[in-house]
């Protein structure tokens, strides 16, 4: 190996370790959350896309969990912030740090890029750009993901809480 193939080795197994110990800390303040609140609830950890990425997961399909996900995703947002000033906290670094309760970001994922192809197919179609409504910054990121999939730009407009994507046309 070279000089510079082994840095690069070393730096991944860094950021892989720092991830890591991300998650374990998220996991680690969840499980409290958890028990405060009397909720069943298993922790998975992951790494996924140069982030930490932690599910709370139920083997009986508990409609307990949902009260952390609330509407929308409302509640699910804020534990999210809470895990990642936790995590900030501990390691005094910013975190990205992912989380999913009972399935729902993987579900929202899978519908949000369905609207991003629909979105990119009638813009192609139709030559004009196509405007949606306002969405959370995670559910922007999966549109801009499947419209770049498809071929085509796009770009958020607006101000939070309203910001929204626009598809553009090749």
């Amino acid at each position: 190996m070279t000089e510079g193939t082994t840095s690069a080795a070393a730096e991944g197994a860094d950021t892989l370790t720092r991830l890591e110990q991300e998650g374990e800390i998220a996991a680690d303040y969840l499980e409290g959350l958890l028990d405060i609140a009397d909720l069943d609830g298993d922790i998975d950890m992951d790494v996924e896309a140069d982030r930490a990425s932690v599910s709370i997961i139920s083997d009986t399909g508990s409609r307990d969990l949902q009260k952390l996900v609330g509407r929308d995703g409302e509640v699910l947002e804020a534990l999210q912030e809470l895990t990642r000033l936790a995590v900030h906290r501990e390691t005094g670094d910013r975190s990205r740090l992912m989380l999913d309760i009972a399935g729902y970001r993987a579900r929202k994922r899978a519908e949000l890029s369905a609207l991003g192809a629909k979105a990119a197919a009638e813009a192609k179609s139709s030559g004009e750009p196509v405007r949606l409504k306002p969405m959370s910054p995670f559910e922007r990121k999966v549109v801009h993901d499947a419209v770049k999939a498809a071929g085509l730009r796009s770009e958020s407009e607006g101000e939070e809480p309203k910001r929204f994507v626009v598809v553009l046309p090749a």
